[in-house]
């Protein structure tokens, strides 16, 4: 099975261009799928093989989310064996994909947002090197709504100073167009001022290298705690806050739909959820009629 796992995957690297990410996911949990099931002949497994492996998943207290993306894994890979004639069936297509806890996103009042895109104007002074970058790097999150991925993989050309938008490389390698607000684009600005020529990158470590997901993480938690916000702040948290924002201000949720990049409506709709909950917390609190006295 090992052997047709990695056909697969360069199959996904080389026809499909998925991102490096996508194809370590796809990687984990097709080998934990090929670990549980040992020495078996692909032709054997059924749709029952599969719901075993599920089951011992729940057994292991996987999250639904995380057996919902291994399902997805192994059906597409089924789905490949099949196009390529190496199985004459696909079991994966009769197993049900469980069904997932509704979480709403995390998401941060404005006010803690704003507190969050002025902490590194408190630290400057101290560290020149890189609070230009850090407050960049958070007016750049909040005032577009891109994931960290985005932003590492942003060019220096992809900014378009006069129009003030950014082309954006999503999930699938798909391209996107967002606008950028004049604060953040500023801060952007400022930071690339004081920036050695020669990276085509915008934003980079010490060493010159792009900086990695994990290090915007890091500049979140840390201004997250220098500023006292008791709730998680991720760039998915701001991303989050980007689009309730937009939200309740009156935007289309088609138009934050084009703006996160998200390839189905549904997805965008979870903010409607969110805002609804605000509406009736409003209401709740306001109107002389809305509880009983």
């Amino acid at each position: 099975m090992r052997k047709h796992i990695f056909d697969f995957l360069n199959y996904l690297k080389h026809e499909r261009n998925v991102s490096p990410h996508t194809e370590r996911s796809y990687l984990s949990d097709l080998e934990q799928f090929s670990d549980h099931l040992g020495d078996i002949a692909l032709a054997s497994i059924d749709h029952k093989t599969l719901r075993q492996f599920l089951a011992h998943l729940v057994t292991l207290k996987v999250k639904k989310t995380s057996i919902a993306r291994k399902l997805s894994a192994i059906r597409s890979f089924f789905k490949y064996l099949n196009r390529q004639g190496i199985l004459n069936n696909n079991p994966a297509r009769l197993v049900a994909t469980p069904r997932r806890e509704k979480r709403l996103p995390s998401v941060l009042t404005v006010d803690d947002a704003q507190r969050l895109m002025d902490s590194p104007a408190a630290e400057q002074g101290k560290e020149p090197d890189t609070t230009l970058r850090d407050r960049a790097v958070l007016e750049a999150l909040y005032s577009t709504g891109i994931r960290a991925s985005e932003l590492t993989g942003m060019n220096r050309d992809d900014i378009s100073q006069y129009d003030r938008l950014i082309r954006i490389r999503g999930k699938g390698r798909k391209e996107r167009i967002v606008p950028i607000g004049v604060k953040a684009l500023a801060a952007i600005n400022a930071y690339l001022a004081q920036q050695r020529a020669g990276s085509i990158a915008v934003f980079t470590g010490p060493s010159g290298k792009r900086l990695t997901a994990r290090t915007v993480q890091r500049i979140l938690q840390n201004y997250r705690k220098k500023t006292g916000l008791i709730q998680k702040a991720s760039p998915h948290t701001l991303r989050h806050s980007f689009a309730t924002h937009l939200l309740e201000s009156g935007a289309d949720l088609r138009a934050i739909q084009e703006l996160l990049g998200h390839a189905s409506l549904s997805t965008t709709q979870r903010y409607t959820h969110l805002n609804l909950d605000s509406l009736m917390d409003v209401y709740d609190r306001t109107h002389p009629k809305a509880r009983k006295r």
